[in-house]
């Protein structure tokens, strides 16, 4: 009976432990959080590397997540939604870029603020946009000389 008493003490402390790190990890990744905030909308030619969860990101601080990527079956472009804090507030002329964060790392939403007094409201799309840009595709036209025309 002495084992058993310490097996329950160590099992129980790797369980809390093993749930502290799933607390932790959902707050990383920005599923834990309160919940506050307001959906905008934005639609892209490319979405590549953009996934659910992705950061968004003003002035390389995070603030917001990709809540959801869907292909508009109309204009066959990537309609993504994501969400930002209520703190945040974003001009309406404002322009969503999707891009790098180097050769090897990955793409993140990068909003690049406007000046107008107005801003958006929960919901609204953004129609100012640019797609991920592929390096493939870059390399491939300095490669064969077709980058200058």
């Amino acid at each position: 009976m002495t084992h058993s008493t310490t097996e329950v003490v160590v099992g129980g402390a790797v369980l809390a432990l093993a749930l502290g790190f799933a607390v932790y990890a959902g707050q990383v990744v920005g599923l834990g959080g309160t919940g506050s905030g307001y959906p905008l909308s934005a639609s892209f030619r490319s979405a590549q590397g953009v996934n659910l969860g992705t950061d968004v990101r003003l002035a390389g601080v995070k603030v917001g997540a990709v809540t959801g990527i869907d292909l508009d079956t109309e204009s066959f472009r990537a309609r993504t939604t994501f969400t930002l804090r209520d703190s945040v507030t974003i001009p309406d002329d404002s322009s969503v870029v999707i891009s790098s964060e180097g050769l090897l790392g990955g793409n993140y939403v990068e909003i690049l603020p406007g000046a107008s007094a107005f801003n958006y409201e929960a919901g609204d799309e953004v129609l100012d946009t640019q797609g991920a840009v592929s390096l493939i595709s870059l390399l491939m036209k300095f490669v064969s000389g077709d980058g200058g025309q």
